[in-house]
This record gives C-alpha cells, sequence and structure tokens, in this order.
C-alpha cells in the first residue's frame, strides 16, 4: 500500500476579478513628464502594457521607477504627458481606478498591533466581492502566523501579508514593488509561482523589482529606464540581443601587463573584441563578437607558447544584470 500524499503547501490562487472586454493596453504612458525643484525625475517616458501581460519595470535607484509608479496609481500628478490606467485617467479617476488595482509596497504601512487575519479581513471589507482572506492567508504561507502581530513577523513573512493584502480585492492590475524581498528560497519559489498563477488568470501585472531572477523567470516583457528615460524595452531574449558577447576565462597564474597587452594583440586580430581584467586571481574576460573556434584556438595556441594552463572557459552572451548594467551606466541619482 501507498504511502499517502501530503496536501499542498499552497491552495489554488483566488480566481481574479472578470477580465474586461477592453481590448485597450491595460496601462498607457505617453511622453511622461514630472520634475521636482526643476529636475526631472521623469522626462519624456513612454511604455504600455497588454491586459495580462506581466511586466517588469527596472532602472536602478533614482531612475524615476517611484515617481512613475506613483503616478500610475494616482498619488502623484504628473506635469505633462498621457497616462491611462485600464483606461481611466488615474489623475482624475483615481477612486475608480483604485477599486480594480492591487498595489503591495516594499515598506509596510500596516498598524504594528494588527495580526494578518484581522488586517486582511479589514482590507477584505473594502471590495464587493473580495477572496476568502483564511484562504489568502493559506495561499501565502502565513496560515500558521494568523494570529502573530504584525510587529514580529519577519521580514519574508511581512512580504507576503502584503502580497495576499494587494489581491484580497481580486483585482485586473496589481503592481508589485520587490514582492520576493527579504524571503528564504523556498518562499521566493513559492510567492514565483503565485505571480506566475496571477498572469496566467488574466491579471496584468507590473512588476518593479531588483530580482533580476524574478525578472528572468517570469516577466513577459521589460522596460529599463534611466534617468528618466526609456532605455530599453522588450524581452528578456531581445533585451539580451543587443549584449556585449563575453568570453570569460581563469588562467593558473595572472598575467603581467605586458603579457595582458600581448595577449590582447593575438586575440583581437581581425575583431572588435577587448580584452580586461575579470577579478583577481588570473581572470580574464573577451568582450564582442560571440567567440569562434579561430578566436580559441589563438588564446590555447598563446597559452602554451607560454606555459599558462587555462582552467576555466566559458563562452556565452550576456547576462540580463549585464544588459542591465550596460545600460544603466555612469548614472546619477537624478530621479526618484
Amino acid at each position: 500500500m501507498s504511502a499517502p500524499t501530503s496536501p499542498p503547501v499552497f491552495a489554488p490562487v483566488p480566481d481574479a476579478a472578470p477580465v474586461s472586454a477592453d481590448d485597450r493596453p491595460a496601462i498607457s504612458v505617453r511622453d511622461l513628464r514630472k520634475a521636482y525643484g526643476g529636475r526631472a525625475a521623469v522626462d519624456g517616458l513612454s511604455f504600455e502594457v497588454a491586459r495580462g501581460e506581466l511586466f517588469a519595470l527596472l532602472g536602478p535607484n533614482g531612475a524615476g521607477k517611484t515617481t512613475t509608479v506613483e503616478i500610475l496609481e494616482g498619488y502623484r500628478r504628473a506635469d505633462s504627458g498621457a497616462v491611462r490606467v485600464l483606461g481611466l485617467d488615474p489623475g482624475r479617476e483615481a477612486g475608480a481606478v483604485r477599486a480594480r488595482l492591487g498595489l503591495m509596497l516594499q515598506a509596510g504601512g500596516v498598524y504594528p498591533q494588527a495580526r494578518p487575519r484581522e488586517i486582511l479581513r479589514l482590507f477584505a471589507r473594502f471590495y464587493a466581492e473580495p477572496a476568502d482572506p483564511d484562504a489568502l492567508l493559506e495561499r501565502v504561507g502565513l496560515a500558521d502566523a494568523a494570529t502573530t502581530r504584525y510587529k514580529v513577523l519577519s521580514g519574508g513573512q511581512r512580504q507576503r501579508l502584503g502580497l495576499a493584502l494587494a489581491i484580497v480585492g481580486r483585482p485586473e492590475l496589481v503592481v508589485l514593488d520587490e514582492p520576493t524581498a527579504g524571503m528564504d528560497p523556498h518562499a521566493k519559489a513559492a510567492t514565483r509561482q503565485l505571480i506566475a498563477e496571477l498572469r496566467d488568470r488574466g491579471v496584468t501585472v507590473l512588476l518593479t523589482t531588483h530580482e533580476l531572477a524574478d525578472v528572468e523567470r517570469l516577466a513577459d516583457r521589460i522596460a529599463v529606464i534611466d534617468r528618466g528615460r526609456l532605455a530599453a524595452i522588450g524581452t528578456t531574449a531581445e533585451l539580451l540581443g543587443g549584449a556585449t558577447r563575453r568570453l570569460r576565462f581563469r588562467l593558473d597564474r595572472p598575467l603581467e601587463a605586458v603579457d595582458l597587452a600581448d595577449l590582447a594583440a593575438a586575440l583581437g586580430q581581425g575583431t572588435e573584441a577587448s580584452l580586461h581584467e575579470d577579478g583577481a586571481g588570473g581572470r580574464y574576460r573577451l568582450d564582442g563578437p560571440l567567440p569562434d573556434p579561430a578566436l580559441l584556438g589563438r588564446l590555447a595556441a598563446w597559452c602554451a607558447g607560454r606555459g599558462l594552463l587555462i582552467e576555466d572557459l566559458r563562452t556565452a552572451g550576456g547576462t540580463l544584470e549585464e544588459r542591465f548594467l550596460e545600460l544603466t551606466a555612469d548614472t546619477g541619482e537624478a530621479g526618484r
């Protein structure tokens, strides 16, 4: 007789609100501008998010992400430009937008003495057809902490409660700010699964995060903003298509400056490649066209002629993190 199977840790994600038949974008931003004290935080930003899309909005600190999201939520007014959220103007129709919007903030906003069950039940009363609070607590892994005061919850538990509060109203659009921050690997994996299920059920998800692993696993498309402007937009594959190609290798001993220059000359024959140190301990990186057999042969021959052992060799396109750094190089904290 086979052993009984354990019940799933998480119940199914609550149903979303019925998806609107409106074929307009869930979010439309056109030439958005906002300045503080004469300094531009958002400077001519334009993008669209389709209904049912999981869209990541990335940028370094000060790039203008917070200001953009606050304008979309109706908490801040734009200086100029056109913004529509679910077909509505969040500046003039903020109440109607918020009734259909779920918002997960990175920082609390919950009374320290409140308990997850009571605060979630309170939030559920704000909506006409909310999800069941107890089922939702189980779904986000907080059933055992339902009566624990908020002030003693761990950082990861607070994040999971924030996610539950964002979706208790069964929104059409969810804005998630750093949804997996402070979570252990198991909680991160479960949260990513929940977010993916929301998208699969037709909920539009706007994700802002510095966790690029979440973006690579989840996002349908990505927008990178830098100093208030759009630096790039597309799928992960499209963004990486413009990334610098790299050959990384590690030698059994570091090179002297003269030898490094000689190797750079040998490897650069007929290419636009450039050689750089890539950390300590004999690690180097060749940026440029995707390595071909001739280039690898020149590297091996050069090392063999000098009695050097190649201990590690990797060829690949750029990662999303590397591409992000390329797109946002030399960024000053000009925005919010």
